[in-house]
């Protein structure tokens, strides 16, 4: 089976390509020159492949202008529309479309499945809300899975990589209330979960973390406990402010999401306790 990545030199794309050749998958990529050819261009590589996965996006950690919140949009508006237009396109539709967001379209202060969803009302969230209903778009031609992603964890990259540091150095601790909630997700079990869903052929919204969502504080004292290392120097948020602008919402604020309909389908976590799962990757 072929598969057409979208941000395959990414953390999650590297990752995901490196999983699906060890099973035998075809890894096709479509990066910058293909967008840029436009939509009949891309149908042809589009045509040659089964799934079609969308992995584009610029980070969201960052200072938010509002220069960079049109690039936070257009990386994912315009990407996900060139590919659903390329699938209308193409002669040979794939059979699945994987288009990914994130927890982040949910609100702050309670759990949600994906049954029980509330929709947030912050940038973020009407990113997501934007992105998932171009995405959509392609269900007229193939079966389409949206991802929402919680806070990837991978030693080689990503949050925890950004995290060591400070926390190696005796730095490290909660930001600001520490009460937000953390849905977070082990790389193996996001690669896992990606490789389920494509190979059962499944469909809908799926929320990629673990089944034991966390907070903020909970997350620092195992880090600072896997690492043998004190956790007493909370960030303050004015702090964050100050670096990131409203970008530090996204330090400040978290969701709490439950991984429902893949639990349902028979998937099975390898790593869904937070310590455990640090463990795994910085031992």
């Amino acid at each position: 089976m072929k598969v057409l990545i979208s941000g395959s030199t990414g953390l999650v794309g590297k990752h995901l390509s490196a999983a699906l050749k060890s099973k035998g998958f075809e890894v096709v990529s479509a990066g910058r020159t293909d967008f840029a050819s436009g939509a009949a261009a891309l149908a042809e590589k589009v045509n040659k492949v089964e799934v079609v996965v969308n992995l584009a996006g610029a980070p969201v950690v960052a200072r938010w202008s509002e220069a960079y919140k049109k690039e936070i949009e257009d990386s994912r508006f315009q990407t996900t529309a060139l590919l659903t237009e390329a699938i209308a396109l193409a002669t040979k539709k794939p059979r699945l479309f994987i288009s990914t967001s994130a927890v982040g379209i949910y609100p702050d202060g309670e759990v949600f499945t994906e049954a029980n969803a509330r929709v947030g009302d912050d940038f973020l969230a009407k990113v997501c809300t934007a992105w998932e209903a171009r995405a959509m778009k392609a269900a007229k031609e193939t079966k389409v899975a949206i991802f929402r992603l919680g806070i990837v964890l991978a030693a080689d990259g990503g949050a925890l990589q950004k995290m060591l540091l400070p926390f190696k150095m005796g730095l490290g601790g909660p930001i600001a209330t520490g009460k937000q909630g953390f849905s977070w997700i082990h790389i193996n079990d996001l690669v896992n979960a990606y490789l389920f869903v494509i190979e059962k052929q499944l469909q809908g919204v799926f929320n990629l973390t673990s089944p034991r969502p966390t907070d903020n504080a909970t997350y620092t004292r195992a880090l600072g406990k896997v690492l043998h290392r004190p956790v007493f120097m909370p960030i303050p948020a004015f702090a964050l402010k100050l670096v990131f602008g409203e970008g530090a919402l996204m330090l400040t604020s978290g969701q709490k999401a439950i991984p429902e309909n893949l639990i349902k389908a028979g998937f099975v976590f390898e790593h869904p306790d937070i310590e455990e799962a640090l463990a795994d990757l910085l031992k």
